[in-house]
């Protein structure tokens, strides 16, 4: 049962206290298999069932006060870690993540999850528009499509901000991240993929073709529109609208070098 409800301003504290949506997270942390990492237990409302699981669970806390009432109450397959998830040392071994994230420290906690190895499956609860952009509603984000051909991002459910207590303001989402078993890219081509997407999605243009033509060695707007069709995609799209697969492709097709024309401005050794 959880028992502290004031949440620290400076930790970004908002308690879940939806026993509607913590049956929700518990459902898909279920479905998982291996040890559970907590990211921010608060007063303990997720960590009570994950514990029920039966499976070892660490939860770390960043606030030393909700960490050792937290160690008082729970059973002793659950270690408390009074820490910071953003410089905790983290297992090599497989394991889950499952968390009610700071909204204020959403983006920062992604990145270093994404960067750190051996976890297999992520269940956040984020801010909404973080959940929904993450997940690629209406168009994947940069950061989501850099990361696409290592890991599945899925929207689950809209958390409305009643279901926290102090109550944000704004609503949350339930997030949850697969790492492919099957990577579409080897790891070692990671670096070179993210600089393709961020010159596609930074480079001048209007429209993929133009864009496309400008900023990757596709060279020309024909070369750029032909390599469009092949995957159904329309001309005047945005880079946000190429699926995994495309990029993927792209990425083979045309190395992560910049174009010629590109390096060649950049050295000041182009002339119209």
């Amino acid at each position: 049962m959880s028992t502290y409800r004031h949440g620290r301003h400076e930790y970004g504290q908002n308690f879940l206290t939806d026993q509607s949506i913590i049956a929700a997270i518990t459902r898909l942390a279920v479905a998982t298999e291996g040890p559970i990492i907590e990211i921010g237990p608060g007063d303990g409302a997720l960590t009570t069932p994950l514990a029920r699981l039966g499976r070892p669970v660490t939860a770390i806390e960043i606030d030393a006060r909700l960490a050792r009432r937290l160690s008082e109450r729970l059973p002793s397959h659950v270690d408390v870690v009074s820490d910071d998830f953003l410089i905790y040392r983290l297992p090599t071994y497989p394991y889950v993540l499952v968390g009610n994230l700071p909204f204020h420290q959403t983006t920062a906690m992604l990145r270093r999850m994404l960067h750190a190895p051996a976890w297999t499956n992520a269940i956040l609860l984020v801010q909404w528009e973080v959940a929904r952009r993450r997940a690629g509603v209406g168009g994947a984000t940069m950061m989501t499509a850099q990361w696409a051909p290592w890991f599945e991002f899925t929207l689950h459910a809209r958390v409305p901000s009643r279901a926290f207590t102090p109550r944000p303001g704004v609503d949350g989402g339930i997030l949850s991240i697969y790492r492919r078993k099957h990577p579409l890219l080897p790891s070692e081509q990671r670096r070179q993929f993210h600089a393709l997407v961020h010159r596609v999605y930074t480079g001048p243009g209007c429209g993929l073709a133009q864009i496309l033509a400008r900023n990757t060695a596709l060279g020309s707007a024909r070369a750029a529109q032909a390599w469009l069709s092949l995957h159904g995609v329309t001309a005047a799209r945005l880079p946000k609208d190429l699926p995994v697969e495309a990029w993927v492709d792209l990425f083979k097709t045309t190395g992560a070098s910049p174009p010629e024309r590109l390096t060649k401005m950049r050295s000041g050794r182009f002339r119209r």
